[in-house]
């Protein structure tokens, strides 16, 4: 299998919370980030279509990484209820 990934991934112990105006807000725990994304644990959720756009905020023990929220798309899910979401641009 070929590794498509184009940014290099670091792993997280972030807290992430996602926002979606019909599921609303969940807060779940961060794999790891990159560039391009983030993927999170979702094991014990209800796991979002591909497609889904959530706005995201990223938080460390030190605080949140981002004071405004980000929109998040997911773009793949595992059964293992890993869920990988891309940033989108605004």
């Amino acid at each position: 299998m070929q590794n498509r990934r184009q940014y290099m991934r670091t792993a997280s112990d972030a807290v992430v919370e996602i926002k979606h105006p019909t599921i609303g807000v969940m807060t779940v725990k961060a794999k790891d980030l990159s560039d391009g994304g983030i993927s999170i644990d979702m094991a014990n959720h209800v796991i979002p279509p591909l497609g889904t756009e959530f706005s995201v905020i990223i938080k460390r023990h030190t605080g949140a990484i981002n004071a405004e929220p980000v929109k998040m798309k997911v773009m793949h899910t595992e059964d293992s209820g890993l869920v990988g979401l891309m940033f989108v641009a605004s």
